[in-house]
């Protein structure tokens, strides 16, 4: 079984997501099945279908989320260190072609949000930067072509 690397934070917002499907969505739904039952043939029931199929989502999302848990490798990133980049580090890059700055944080795969500088550990990015120094490059295979980014820190936050 496959270890999934996260933070505490990521830990517990899948915490918080299983929590509300069990214990708010999963009522409502169950509560909206029967109302659309109530309503007499269940074959022509666009209610009906459609309760069913929010129900199916929401035990898949149920079932995935339990197993992430159960297989999360939390990182306290509060006790990491050093000069190299890993998981948990900040990392500011300055894009060698535009002299762009960019602070990106390497997180697990759930907690990746790019728009807050989040990168999933499996990002190409993050696979680029992971083991390197301040001062050295690393170069990214984008869809738009080849980039090349410099670090410039490695913060642990």
């Amino acid at each position: 079984m496959q270890r999934i690397p996260m933070t505490a934070e990521g830990f517990r917002a899948l915490e918080m997501e299983l929590k509300t499907l069990k214990s708010e969505e999963r009522p409502a739904i169950i509560a909206a099945i029967s109302e659309a039952r109530s309503h007499g043939d269940l074959s022509e029931n666009a209610e009906y279908h459609a309760a069913k199929d929010r129900q199916s989502f929401i035990e898949g999302r149920v079932l995935e989320l339990e197993d992430k848990l159960a297989r999360a490798d939390v990182i306290d990133t509060t006790k990491l260190g050093g000069d190299t980049v890993k998981f948990g580090a900040t990392v500011t890059v300055t894009d060698e072609d535009t002299d762009e700055t960019f602070v990106y944080k390497i997180v697990g795969e759930d907690e990746a949000d790019v728009s807050k500088g989040k990168v999933s550990i499996t990002s190409p990015i993050a696979r680029a930067m992971i083991g390197k120094e301040e001062g050295e490059t690393a170069e990214v295979s984008a869809p738009g072509g080849a980039k090349s980014f410099e670090i410039i820190s490695i913060a642990w936050k």
